[in-house]
This record gives structure tokens, C-alpha cells and sequence, in this order.
């Protein structure tokens, strides 16, 4: 059921949700939701392709919230690289700052998100290019100063054609999580040992996330299912090995006392955490990855490398994109794309009232409409697509179309 509004706007009734709605979008059809809102996948009749609008119902209504909500949306129009999420348009259907309520991010409609891919036999060709286009999201992330330290499977999405987007932009720099702090409300088994120890970081505090995401690639199931930070901590110390001296000197004195006083693990060798029979079959098909070793043998290299507990022996991005499972795939348009312009963090590190926030997001919006109305229709202002929204925090709701690829692209896992 619809109701039009004016010229511009109609309402459609989406489940218990109400999307109203520029006219050019139609045939709305949910696709997922989560703590920010819906997200449904339409057609858009000016550009005649499909896309995921986003609806962020009063995204001031508290502090968390409405950064989150003004983080997204500013970073979405300062990003532009073929595997971060980008905007194609965004509007509110409120004239006014009193009458603000929701905003609506519209979006390049994917296939499905990575947990759905991890179902899937990948074979070595596949998973190493969609770790080179995590690792490319995430490096040019880097080069506007943004760190993500949130990424799992659940906020990376794929086409059937095997190109990937990173959909968030994870944690603010003021949302950290340190060890003692209350349980999960939100999936934590990608977050770095230095993001759940509440340690300082760097830039490949990243690279855990993707090792984590690599070896549930190759496992099938996730590696360090936590059910709470402390339970993490025990997950990951009892594969990977309680880590050495030097590294319980860096933390804070309450969480170095834990941390030290746990029963002490050796943990395991990579080969007997990844055995060869984990590793899809040597192809024929495809010889693009070559090198010394097999390529299992080159698989496990880098997880070793990417799954260390210590960030300061740890590979960095640079490295990892060097490494001969990757960079089979190197191309420098990818790798070392133009920065975008530096993200100011100074407005999600102060302290707003919800009504400030609000304020900033109101004014973010409507600009952002002025500067769309006066690009021809059909256009947007990236030349490039982005990806769905942010709808769950973990693999058990889809949030993209569930036409799962299939056939050519990739293959059930058995």
C-alpha cells in the first residue's frame, strides 16, 4: 500500500516499517534489518538498475547512534574506491530541523554478503582475490586516516562476479572496547587482541580481521568464537599460544594481571591448525597463482603471518598485498588508488548533546540534497557504486539479496 506526498515523496508500507520515499524508487522488497534500520532492495527508474535503500529511522535518538549514523554518511561521501560501499544519492523526507526524523541512503544493490560465500567451496583463485580487494578496501580506508578495527564477514558483500565491497567503517576512534567491559551485543570474533585488550593500535590491526575472516574461508567456521572478551582471549591463546613477556608489558596493569595469570598455552603449529586436506584441490583449470610451494602451502604462509597475537610482529596491509598469494592480483590502480580527502575526526571524538547531532546530521543531509539536485538526474556524485547497508551484526541475517551466487562463480561447500 502506498500514499504519495506532494511531487516528490510517496510512503509504501514495508513490513512494520513506513519507507517514504523519492518517486524514482519502486518495488521495495526487504532484504534486512538491524540496530541502525532496513535496508530494501528497489528499482530506480531514472538510472534503470537496482539498488538497497537504507533507512536510518531517528538516527539522533541517542549519542551512539546518531555518530554512528553521521560517520557513515560522511565517510560514504568522502570515500571513492570500487571496494568500499559508496553512495549513489541520500535524502530526508523532512523540510525542517524540527520536523527531523530519518534519513535514507540509497546504495548499489550486492548478491550476498561474505558469510554466505563462506558456505561455499572456494577454490584458491577466488579466495585470493577477494582477500586482495579486502586488503585494497582497507589500505585506501588507511590513506584518509580511517582504521576500521570492526571487519567481519557480515559487513563485506559480494557481486556473483566475485567483486567485493567493504559495506561500514567500523569502530569510531572514541568506540573502542577494552577487556573487562560488559558482554557481546555485537559480534567480536574478528576484533584484533589489541582492540579487545583495549591496548593502543595501528593500521594492521586490521590485518587480524582479515586472517580471522581467511581462516573461516578455509575452516568453514569461525576461528575464536568468543561469547564474551574474556572467552575470546582463552580462544585465541589456546590455538595461537599465550604470547611472550614483551607483550604482557604493553597492557594496563588489571588486564595484564588476568591475562597473566591464565593457564599458559604452547598452542599449535599452522600446519596442524590448517591441514592440507582443509585446502581446496590444486586446479588445473586456473595456474594465474604460481610460485614456490603449493598453494596451500602459500595459504597457510599468510595466515601465519596475518594471525599473530603481537600487532608489532605482525604483517602489515603493505606487506600482505606483496605477499605471493596476493599479489598474483596486484594492479596499481587497485592497490594505490588516489586518497580521499582526510577524514576530521575531531567531530566524532567531541562530546554532543543528541540535539547537536542531530543538528549536524540535519545540515549534512540537506547540503548533500542541494549538491545532488544540481547534478543532471541519472547521475550521482561518485562515479563509482557502492554496496547494501550495514543490517546485522552477524552471519545469521543475510542482508543482501539472497540470490546467492552460484554456478560459474563458486560452489556449495560440500
Amino acid at each position: 500500500m502506498s500514499r504519495y506526498h506532494g511531487n516528490q515523496f510517496y510512503s509504501v508500507e514495508v513490513g512494520d516499517t513506513t519507507f517514504t520515499i523519492l518517486r524514482r524508487y519502486q518495488n521495495l522488497k526487504p532484504i534486512g534489518s538491524g540496530a541502525q534500520g532496513m535496508v530494501c532492495a528497489a528499482y530506480d527508474t531514472v538510472t534503470a538498475t537496482n539498488v538497497a535503500i537504507k533507512k536510518l529511522s531517528r538516527p539522533f535518538q541517542n549519542v551512539t547512534h546518531a555518530k554512528r549514523a553521521y560517520r557513515e554518511f560522511v565517510l560514504m561521501k568522502l570515500v571513492n574506491h570500487k571496494n568500499i560501499i559508496g553512495l549513489l544519492n541520500a535524502f530526508s523526507p523532512q523540510k525542517s530541523l524540527e520536523e527531523f526524523q530519518d534519513v535514507y541512503l540509497v546504495m548499489e544493490l550486492m548478491d550476498a554478503n561474505l558469510c554466505q560465500v563462506i558456505q561455499m567451496d572456494l577454490d584458491h583463485e577466488r579466495m585470493s582475490y577477494l582477500l586482495y580487494q579486502m586488503l585494497c578496501g582497507i589500505k585506501h580506508l588507511h590513506s584518509a586516516g580511517i582504521i576500521h578495527r570492526d571487519l567481519k564477514p557480515s559487513n563485506i558483500v559480494v557481486k556473483s562476479d566475485c567483486t567485493l565491497k567493504i559495506l561500514d567503517f567500523g569502530l569510531a576512534r572514541t568506540a573502542g572496547t577494552t577487556f573487562m567491559m560488559t558482554p557481546y551485543v555485537v559480534t567480536r570474533y574478528y576484533r584484533a587482541p589489541e582492540v579487545i585488550l583495549g591496548m593502543g593500535y595501528k593500521e594492521n590491526v586490521d590485518i587480524w580481521s582479515v586472517g580471522c575472516i581467511m581462516g573461516e574461508m578455509i575452516r568453514g567456521s569461525v576461528m575464536f568464537p568468543g561469547t564474551d572478551h574474556i572467552d575470546q582471549w582463552n580462544k585465541i591463546i589456546e590455538q595461537l599460544g599465550t604470547p611472550n613477556p614483551e607483550f604482557m608489558k604493553r597492557l594496563q596493569p588489571t588486564v595484564r594481571n588476568y591475562v597473566e595469570n591464565r593457564p599458559k598455552y604452547n598452542g599449535y603449529t599452522f600446519e596442524r591448525l590448517f591441514p592440507d586436506v582443509l585446502f581446496p584441490a590444486e586446479s588445473t583449470e586456473h595456474n594465474r597463482l604460481k610460485g614456490k610451494g603449493s598453494k596451500a602451502s602459500q595459504a597457510r604462509d599468510l595466515l601465519s603471518k596475518m594471525l599473530v597475537v603481537d600487532p608489532d610482529q605482525r604483517i602489515s596491509v603493505d606487506e600482505a598485498l606483496m605477499h605471493p598469494y596476493i599479489n598474483v592480483w596486484y594492479d596499481d590502480g587497485e592497490v594505490n588508488a588516489p586518497a580521499p580527502a582526510p577524514y576530521d575526526h575531531s567531530v566524532d571524538e567531541k562530546e554532543h548533546t543528541v540535539e547537536a547531532w542531530k543538528d549536524h546530521i540535519f545540515k549534512e543531509v540537506k547540503a548533500y540534497e542541494l549538491l545532488q539536485n544540481s547534478i543532471p538526474a541519472g547521475m550521482s556524485l561518485h562515479n563509482h557504486t557502492g554496496a547494501d547497508g550495514d543490517v546485522s551484526n552477524d552471519c545469521s541475517d543475510g542482508h543482501a539479496e539472497n540470490n546467492t551466487p552460484g554456478g560459474s562463480t563458486y560452489n556449495r561447500r560440500r
